[in-house]
């Protein structure tokens, strides 16, 4: 795992501390439970992403940014829970020093791009809300591309600005990682060095992604709910609010758990607190997703209904 330096030694491979205080029969319960929950999340997301392009009643911009955040929250578990799966039945298995950083820089780029995808889709919201008669010319397919782009792109710099800061540090003898995959905060505390210029960095991009996002989602549901409170009818109303009500749950639970983790004071954290909030954030979040959105959206469920009911009427055929 090591190799010899001339006055230290160098970490060539990391151990996941995960699970591995847990006895066997616990891990193979834990293994079968996220397992399941992988299965029905990516099954899920990849349902949205195909009723979404087949269906021409969800061509718009609401489900371009939901199709797009889907392919984002597979890839972001894809990046995370098979491995994790793996730690579980093995709990001594190792990863190179290179498949870590692999594995933070496809966590961070697709976390941060989902962060600013949910930034869009209230910007939509808010559009489609608070200026109707504009919409089309707002929100069309270039504007819907360029904010998809951007989400994407602010995902891979602010990745490579955090892995090149992370990896660039010495880890010398150190080598077990207090959690089960590579995250920012963990491998900070096995580096042999000062610190201090690489957490204000961490502290600094987590800024950037998680409070810039969440303030630009607050002030637009500010202006959305006082564009709704001006709605005359109370069915007018309800059918305004219904339509962000998928958007607002999965925002506050997604910021919720990431702010909690991210932008605690270093004094006030806890690793295994951490640990328990980002099997939340990790395995869980990306599953609301396509429940969310299945089980609370009328268009999404009559677009299923169709598409079941035609593929029947072709075996009837």
């Amino acid at each position: 795992m090591t190799v010899p330096g001339t006055n230290s030694t160098f970490v060539t491979e990391f151990l996941f501390a995960g699970f591995s205080s847990f006895g066997w029969q616990h891990r193979l319960v834990f293994f079968v439970v996220f397992l399941t929950l992988y299965l029905l999340t990516l099954s899920g997301n990849v349902i949205i992403v195909t009723i979404i392009h087949l269906d021409h009643h969800l061509h718009t911009p609401m489900y371009f940014f939901l199709s797009m955040l889907s392919i984002s929250e597979t890839c972001y578990t894809v990046a995370i829970i098979p491995r994790m799966l793996s730690g579980l039945l093995n709990p001594r298995q190792t990863i190179s020093f290179q498949d870590c950083a692999t594995q933070l820089f496809f966590y961070l780029t697709f976390g941060i791009n989902n962060c600013f995808l949910l930034t869009a889709m209230g910007y939509d919201r808010y559009v489609a809300i608070c200026n109707p008669l504009r919409y089309s010319a707002i929100m069309g397919k270039g504007a819907c591309i360029q904010l998809a782009s951007g989400s994407l792109g602010i995902g891979l710099s602010m990745a490579i600005i955090q892995v090149t800061s992370v990896f660039g540090l010495p880890f010398c003898d150190d080598f077990v990682i207090s959690h089960f995959f590579c995250d920012v905060r963990p491998l900070l505390k096995l580096a042999s060095t000062n610190t201090t210029v690489n957490e204000i960095i961490n502290f600094v991009v987590s800024v950037f992604v998680l409070v810039l996002p969440m303030a630009l989602v607050f002030i637009s549901y500010v202006l959305i709910i006082a564009t709704i409170l001006k709605i005359a009818t109370a069915d007018g109303r309800k059918k305004a609010f219904a339509t962000c009500a998928s958007h607002l749950v999965v925002v506050i639970i997604h910021y919720g758990c990431a702010s909690i983790i991210y932008l605690k004071p270093k004094s006030q954290s806890s690793l295994v607190q951490d640990r328990l909030i980002s099997v939340t954030y990790t395995v869980i979040t990306p599953l609301l997703n396509p429940v969310v959105y299945s089980l609370r959206n009328k268009e999404v469920k009559d677009a299923l209904g169709r598409g079941l009911l035609k593929k029947a009427n072709l075996h009837l055929v």
